[in-house]
């Protein structure tokens, strides 16, 4: 296609971004990054969080697509509204602190990106690169970090930064893939281009997202992500969680995380966070997870 055509298939693929902000996908994905990167705050060495598909950073709930999905009426809507036992409260209350920093006013009036919430977890000393393609997108990225010495929005595209920020030089940090999966070879992309940036940078974490539509699609996933860390079972984290039957032509109803080179006590904090989301975010008590070691 054309420079034109992209442009077009990029700006259609924010779009939906938009649609599916604060939904149960973003919520599972989010409570793990503000795990992960409060874990890396415990030591006082700089770290770094590499957001490959950024997005616009801030998302309006009142906005046309949000409102036409309305999905996360049934994600962070009902998480808000939600009571946890006290260890499960504790460990989600600084992503939920992050959103009500978003919305002073009561209510949700909108939802931060993985960019603001990683933004909110950063110290003195730490780094954000946030790639963004999309024009739109990207001046809306920008306008939310409002020319942040700590925060940096590059016009590249996220599999060719993947590859070129990594090692970053503080050595240590996250890097989150969440492609926007609108091409049939996006699980192979996204197999291939972590590969590549863990061959490059082996003690990084790694936070890989994915839409569990197809179990061959995201089992070929696992293992090509297993493989690629040597196979030793430690080294990876795969996490499922579904809140109804996933039908062939139906919205999204399950979605993924592989995690790698997890910090070593969040296997634990996930087993406790998990079944506490079953009923809020499950659509008529239908939600399950799984919770597994991958190994090669």
């Amino acid at each position: 296609g054309t420079t034109r055509e992209r442009t077009l298939r990029e700006t259609i693929m924010n779009y939906r971004h938009a649609f599916h902000a604060g939904n149960f996908a973003d919520v599972i994905k989010h409570i793990v990054l503000v795990r992960i990167l409060t874990y890396l705050q415990e030591k006082p060495a700089a770290f770094r969080v590499i957001d490959t598909h950024a997005g616009a950073g801030v998302y309006d709930l009142g906005g046309e697509e949000a409102a036409r999905g309305g999905e996360w009426l049934t994600g962070i809507a009902r998480l808000m509204q939600s009571r946890f036992s006290d260890p499960v409260g504790a460990l989600v209350a600084p992503y939920l602190d992050i959103v009500r920093a978003f919305n002073p006013q009561r209510g949700l009036l909108c939802y931060p990106g993985s960019p603001l919430i990683a933004r909110a977890l950063l110290r003195p000393q730490d780094r954000l690169v946030a790639c963004e393609l999309e024009p739109v997108a990207r001046k809306q990225l920008i306008d939310a970090l409002r020319r942040d010495v700590q925060a940096n929005v590059v016009d590249l595209d996220g599999w060719t930064a993947l590859s070129a920020f990594v090692p970053p030089k503080e050595r240590r940090g996250l890097v989150l893939i969440d492609p926007p999966f609108e091409h049939k070879d996006e699980f192979e992309r996204l197999a291939g281009g972590f590969a590549a940036a863990f061959a490059k940078w082996p003690s990084g974490c790694y936070m890989l997202w994915y839409p569990a539509k197809r179990r061959r699609a995201t089992d070929d996933l696992a293992r090509g992500v297993g493989a690629a860390v040597g196979g030793r079972a430690d080294k990876c984290l795969r996490l499922e969680f579904s809140v109804a039957p996933q039908t062939p032509d139906g919205p999204l109803t399950a979605a993924g995380l592989l995690i790698v080179n997890p910090p070593w006590t969040l296997k634990a904090e996930l087993k406790l966070i998990l079944p506490e989301l079953e009923k809020p975010l499950g659509h008529g008590g239908a939600a399950r997870f799984r919770l597994e070691a991958v190994g090669g």
